[in-house]
């Protein structure tokens, strides 16, 4: 599957029908960013299960600001519409496979879990 070019208008939708989804958050003049395209596109087409999308930070300047995006390329990981990865800048296709096969492992019950008790711990502080 060819990576999805994800905008305010679809984005929701994407995340709602696909319990796994990787973003890219990128610029067409950003040099680290065009030198990942094809790590990412290569993951994407490798990976036909999950969802990879690709958000153009000038194009798209709202959810860029949603997800506070300070630096580029960042790539975020929304799991069951939990954001389970974060990082900033360009992963090097080994780096990749690591966070796809660590998402794919990850016990969705327990992140809940640790999310609910964190949230727990902060309402009693």
């Amino acid at each position: 599957m060819a990576t999805l070019e994800l905008t305010a208008e679809n984005f929701n939708a994407t995340l709602e029908a696909n319990p796994i989804v990787f973003i890219d958050f990128w610029a067409s003049w950003c040099a680290p960013c065009r030198g990942f395209a094809p790590t990412y596109e290569a993951a994407s087409e490798a990976n036909p299960d999950i969802v990879f999308g690709k958000i153009d930070t000038e194009a798209q300047q709202e959810l860029a600001a949603t997800f506070q995006i300070r630096s580029i390329p960042t790539i975020a990981v929304i799991r069951e519409g939990v954001m389970v990865f974060r990082e900033s800048g360009a992963l090097p296709a080994s780096a990749l496979t690591q966070v796809i096969d660590g998402v794919r492992n990850l016990d969705m019950e327990a992140v809940r879990a640790e999310i609910a008790a964190q949230q727990d711990a902060q309402q009693q502080a």
